[in-house]
């Protein structure tokens, strides 16, 4: 457990600094705030849960053990799990394999959750995410949950049923991602009729973040309710209305990339800040080192806004693949229908444009192109990325690292 800001002072002269000591003594030097979150102080830096496979047990036990809050992404984690994946591999299609690879999934998700605790060294936070829009949702929720996961953290879809799912668990942060001052507001008086309030509230930029964006469609990226200088100040100003001001903290995420970029947001509003790709080519991300690559070298002119088989916006690097199914799209909607069979023997996604042949929706298997991306097959792999600048720009270093420079003011660097 971190101890509060100013406890530096207190510790025994005779031991050694801890790493997450020194990192809250930098917090304390930077003049950022500590975020307060699930009764600790933590580093007010998250990182953003990445699916599929991206964030497991090494990089959420990395971020935690250093005092900041680690996230496990819940999708598909049977894939870090070489006796997982033998197990359902060849099942054929059908409700057995379906049942046996979901059952794999949350086996997984227990082994992840032990191993990141164990690599936190009981300092920090952990989190999972989990996407509303997945068909293992509430299950992956509950799982998650009895074994003894700090926070849940959804997106891609309104978590109302969150409270309810883990009733049970009231020890538990839960984290709702949004992106407008609307979705806020609409969570919160939902919640406050289950006697619930969020634990944080995520505030996640269409225009800036990677993966799968709250927006409607991909022209409204650049809409201005999504930005931070609208939405924080907007739901800050609803929570103070209905009398609930400084009990629902929000973490901004996208674009974030400085010491500096978290002072201006904090200066907004936000308690602390999420980052996702920054996190994504650390030495200690799960994924293989030819995924790091090609987000760490891909420029902003790289990156590519299409519809995903989610229905929702997606950002990624325009590789090979991506490129060459956005130039097939167009013929591909012209003959949409719903699949007899999915090409997968699970339902990885609830509602999926390519399985029920829904007419703007993506009409590819993410959950294959995720996976070739985790192993870095940069011809098949789909790679999700923000649009921010990597603090390290192409170098892959380690979270520490990561962490020291976010902490660190610029002239401190330059000098």
């Amino acid at each position: 457990m971190l101890m509060p800001l100013g406890a530096a002072a207190a510790r025994d002269a005779t031991a050694p600094e801890a790493p997450a000591d020194r990192l809250m003594d930098l917090l304390a030097a930077s003049g950022l705030k500590p975020l307060r979150l699930a009764g600790r102080h933590l580093l007010p830096i998250v990182q953003g849960g990445m699916g599929v496979g991206v964030s497991a047990h090494r990089l959420a036990g990395a971020v935690a053990a250093d005092g900041g809050v680690g996230t496990l992404s819940s999708v598909d984690l049977r894939r870090h799990h070489p006796d997982l994946m033998a197990r359902t591999t060849g099942l054929g299609m059908g409700e057995e394999a379906k049942r046996a690879i979901d059952a794999a999934n949350l086996e997984a998700i227990d082994r992840e959750i032990a191993a990141a605790r164990a690599a936190s060294g009981g300092h920090g936070l952990l989190a999972i995410n989990v996407m509303r829009a997945v068909s293992a949702y509430a299950a992956s929720v509950r799982r998650a949950l009895e074994a003894g996961i700090d926070a849940v953290v959804v997106g891609a879809g309104l978590p109302l049923d969150l409270p309810e799912l883990a009733q049970d668990h009231p020890k538990a942060a839960l984290i709702p991602i949004l992106s407008d001052a609307r979705g806020v507001q609409l969570i919160i008086r939902k919640w406050e009729r289950k006697k619930r309030l969020p634990d944080a509230i995520v505030i996640e930029h269409p225009r800036l973040a990677g993966g799968h964006l709250g927006a409607a469609r991909v022209a409204d990226l650049g809409d201005p309710r999504f930005d931070f200088e609208n939405v924080i100040p907007q739901s800050l100003a609803f929570m103070r209305s209905a009398g609930i001001e400084g009990q629902v903290p929000l973490i901004a995420a996208g674009g974030i990339g400085s010491c500096e970029d978290i002072a201006r947001l904090q200066g907004l509003g936000a308690a602390g800040v999420q980052m996702g790709t920054a996190f994504a080519v650390t030495a200690e991300c799960d994924a293989h080192p030819e995924f790091k690559r090609v987000l760490a070298q891909a420029q902003a002119a790289d990156l590519v806004e299409f519809t995903s088989v989610a229905g929702l916006p997606a950002r990624a690097v325009g590789t090979p693949w991506l490129r060459s199914y956005l130039r097939a799209e167009a013929k591909l909607q012209a003959v949409v229908h719903a699949k007899q069979r999915c090409t997968k023997a699970f339902d990885c996604l609830a509602q999926c444009g390519l399985r029920d042949g829904l007419a703007g929706w993506g009409q590819f298997c993410i959950d294959n192109q995720l996976a070739a991306a985790l192993r870095g097959d940069v011809k098949k792999g789909l790679f999700f990325r923000g649009a921010g600048v990597l603090p390290f720009g192409e170098q892959i270093r380690s979270v520490r690292e990561l962490l020291e420079r976010l902490l660190t003011p610029a002239p401190q660097l330059a000098a």
